[in-house]
């Protein structure tokens, strides 16, 4: 078992009137993590996706609440996006049993973010667990081995599942994307084609470090403008990508409007294109390497709770800044190099306008960026 950075800030809420919420892709170890914080103590475990749990919390009465919670103090709800009406039942949980600590996990944002920040309003502590980190890797494997494997996880990603089963990445992964990336997303939305679908999150990934047009998304798919919009909506509910947008302050020739998109793992985005071949015989190992680097600076500002916040910068002089991150009121824009044969600087234009601080990021000292100390 990975040793998660989340686990001391769930333990840190155990009792202290809240319920805790745990959210994020299917088998990145929700469940595990959060019996990993109570494994001590006496709960109760209900399990969303068995069909007589769902039956008893889909809207109970306070009275029948109680007898399903009986003496414990302690319960733990798994899954919870497969009950229906859940928010309700959580809330009079939170507001009816003061001694009880209330623990979720879900494995969408679809329906559970929406019930539960109606229902818990000011009610809730919530979490959101992604694959496994650098960190939690290197944590667990030690320097030396982290190091040697550092292009398998280029190409293979951090799924638990993944990481434990050397050798068997590719059966895997092709399981997780045709199984959740697909068939979770159009259970849970109201894409009629899973085809279009499909087809979008190839072009995407495809384009993985340069800006994306949704006219050209739409024209290369075969779907309007709008539709593309709202399909990568979905994706990032479902914790397949995320965006950057551009970031600008007031120089005529910036990028305003335009967006990145990566894969929160690498893994995913290279099953979705059939691609597993070796880093030198590759095109987009660049590519690989950004959205390595970026999903991980990701992974540290979420859960070390910075309040950074991450956008890249461009001109229409094709001027670039791979990373630009605004953190109690710096700027710092960082380059990402797979092979730093020669000194780089950033744009000056940027750097003086910004009065920013400037890192090219390689393979000698991206450990340092991907980590960062919890404040």
């Amino acid at each position: 078992m990975y040793n998660r950075t989340l686990k001391h800030s769930l333990e840190t809420k155990i009792n202290k009137g809240k319920a805790i919420i745990l959210i994020g892709p299917r088998q990145v170890g929700k469940t595990t993590l959060i019996k990993a914080v109570i494994h001590t103590k006496k709960y109760l475990f209900l399990d969303g996706d068995d069909s007589t749990v769902r039956n008893l919390l889909n809207t109970p009465n306070t009275q029948q609440i109680k007898s399903i919670i009986g003496s414990n103090k302690l319960v733990f709800i798994d899954e919870a996006q497969r009950i229906e009406g859940i928010g309700l039942t959580l809330k009079i949980i939170t507001d009816q049993f003061k001694d009880v600590q209330l623990l979720v996990s879900g494995s969408s944002s679809f329906d559970l973010s929406s019930a539960l920040n109606e229902a818990l309003t000011g009610r809730k502590w919530e979490y959101e667990l992604l694959p496994i980190s650098w960190e939690e890797f290197e944590d667990k494997h030690n320097y030396l081995v982290a190091e040697q494997q550092l292009e398998n996880r280029l190409l293979y990603g951090f799924y638990p599942d993944v990481l434990n089963n050397p050798g068997e990445e590719k059966e895997l992964l092709k399981q997780l994307v045709n199984s959740y990336l697909y068939r979770d997303i159009l259970a849970y939305s109201n894409i009629k084609k899973p085809e279009v679908l499909e087809k979008l999150v190839q072009a995407l990934a495809l384009q993985i470090g340069n800006e994306v047009n949704y006219n050209e998304l739409a024209q290369i798919v075969g779907i309007d403008k709008n539709t593309v919009s709202n399909y990568i909506d979905i994706l990032e509910k479902g914790y397949v990508v995320f965006k950057l947008n551009s970031f600008s302050r007031n120089l005529r020739n910036e990028i305003k409007k335009n967006r990145k998109i990566y894969f929160y793992d690498n893994g995913v985005r290279n099953m979705v294109l059939g691609n597993f071949s070796p880093l030198d015989l590759r095109q987009d190992t660049g590519a690989l390497w950004e959205n390595f680097l970026i999903s991980e600076r990701r992974k540290q500002n979420m859960y070390k709770n910075t309040h950074a916040k991450m956008y890249f910068w461009r001109t229409k002089q094709q001027q670039e800044v791979d990373l630009v991150e605004k953190c109690n009121g710096e700027i710092t824009g960082f380059e990402f190099k797979w092979n730093a044969k020669k000194k780089r600087k950033l744009p000056k234009t940027f750097v003086k306008e910004y009065n920013a601080k400037e890192v090219i990021i390689d393979r000698t000292n991206f450990r340092d960026f991907t980590t960062i100390e919890a404040l």
